[in-house]
């Protein structure tokens, strides 16, 4: 077989030096068939080797009857099942080549974005372990949320990852933006939708913004892959070489770097997102005149040790309220207790677990409520020892048998 070179040669000098193929033949000393050859060819020679076949030949009959019964069974599978005692290399290269002539083939079209038609959500754990306070650190959950459209981002971090914290995040990521795209898409985040169907809290916050929540397939991260990829993106561009003190300092290192990630060129997107959000804003739907409700809460009736829990850390409320029902709200930030209308506990929310968040005023009420319970048991037992030095007047049993005509007769006669 001649070299690439000599057959770019022998193409020029017949078709531009119009060399006879004899003399081409005796000029680069080859024969005339090859020379003919080259001639005729459409293309530049290309080795190739013989086949000498595989050792997955022998068994490719049982394999394809394997793959007729379940297309989808694992390579290491069907090796079991034939017993191959082979390179697994060779067997699953096989099995991947002839899988989709029975499992089909699921082609991936490219997704047009329209303005305004859809935000990505995902929660995103950094690796470092963010002081929380009371002597903890704890790896928590950042929310993340992409605007499809003009890929304009935003994060928060969350104290936990409950229904209640996920809403509360949402609305404050939109209304930082200012308007609420017309689908919010969700992996099966438990608190969403982890068993397929969106859960009643995720509907109702959708439902109070007009918009509505879209869980991804199981097992498709593909399908909101863009925020995946923007996770990768922290990782790689916000978190190297940062420390923090507290889940605060986190989100504002976090507000003041997310103005350059909005601003940076997307190739895909031909432009910066900060300079599309307009566009995606204008197509939104507009927040409501009221918030949803967000955040974590509960009623309890409070009891005489006057604390409160919520995400396993106690508040303490005002004790005068003992035995009287109560409502606990928790947002991200603070904990506030409430009856019937009117505040009785307003503390910082702590991040942290197991944690006893006291008031001083608290504490002073209940020593005063004490006192005043002692003062009062004391004054109830001098009033009954007093009562106790008076005489008792007895009445004669006999009394009551002539009051009531009842006569007993216990002499001799009566027996």
């Amino acid at each position: 077989m001649i070299s690439v070179e000599d057959w770019a040669e022998i193409r020029r000098l017949h078709r531009a030096e119009g060399m006879a193929i004899k003399a081409i033949a005796r000029q680069l000393g080859v024969a005339r068939n090859t020379v003919r050859s080259a001639l005729a060819s459409d293309g530049p020679p290309v080795y190739r080797r013989p086949s000498k076949g595989s050792l997955v030949d022998a068994v490719e009959p049982e394999i394809r009857k394997l793959l007729r019964v379940d297309a989808r069974m694992p390579a290491t599978v069907i090796a079991e099942r034939i017993g191959w005692e082979h390179s697994m290399t060779i067997l699953k290269d096989r099995v991947r080549l002839i899988r989709p002539e029975y499992a089909g083939v699921d082609p991936a079209d490219r997704i047009v974005h329209q303005a305004g038609e859809a935000a990505q959500m995902d929660l995103w754990f950094p690796a470092p372990r963010i002081p929380v306070g009371f002597g903890q650190a704890a790896m928590l959950p950042v929310l993340v949320m992409t605007l499809t459209f003009s890929r304009y981002l935003s994060a928060v971090m969350l104290p936990s990852r409950q229904g209640g914290d996920l809403v509360a995040g949402m609305w404050q990521l939109i209304s930082q933006v200012g308007a609420v795209s017309k689908t919010l898409v969700w992996d099966r985040e438990a608190a969403i939708g982890g068993k397929g169907k969106v859960t009643a809290l995720a509907a109702a916050f959708a439902g109070t913004l007009a918009t509505r929540v879209v869980l991804a397939p199981p097992r498709d991260p593909k399908f909101k892959g863009m925020t995946e990829r923007n996770n990768q993106y922290f990782e790689t561009s916000f978190l190297p070489g940062r420390q923090f003190s507290s889940p605060t300092d986190f989100n504002m290192q976090m507000a003041d770097w997310l103005p350059r990630a909005n601003a940076r060129t997307i190739r895909s997107l031909g432009g910066r997102p900060v300079d599309v959000l307009g566009e995606d804003l204008a197509a939104m739907t507009v927040l409501p005149p009221h918030p949803p409700a967000t955040g974590l809460t509960t009623r309890v009736r409070l009891s005489r040790d006057y604390y409160v829990r919520i995400d396993r850390n106690d508040y303490s409320v005002d004790p005068r309220f003992i035995g009287r029902l109560v409502d606990v709200t928790a947002t991200l930030s603070r904990v506030v207790v409430v009856c019937d209308g009117t505040v009785v506990a307003d503390h910082a929310r702590a991040w942290a677990s197991a944690a006893v968040i006291t008031d001083p005023a608290h504490v002073e009420i209940a020593k005063g409520l004490r006192r005043q319970f002692s003062d009062a048991k004391r004054e109830r037992e001098r009033a009954a020892a007093a009562a106790g030095q008076r005489p008792t007047m007895v009445r004669d049993i006999a009394d009551y048998d002539t009051l009531f005509g009842i006569g007993f007769d216990t002499g001799k006669d009566a027996a």
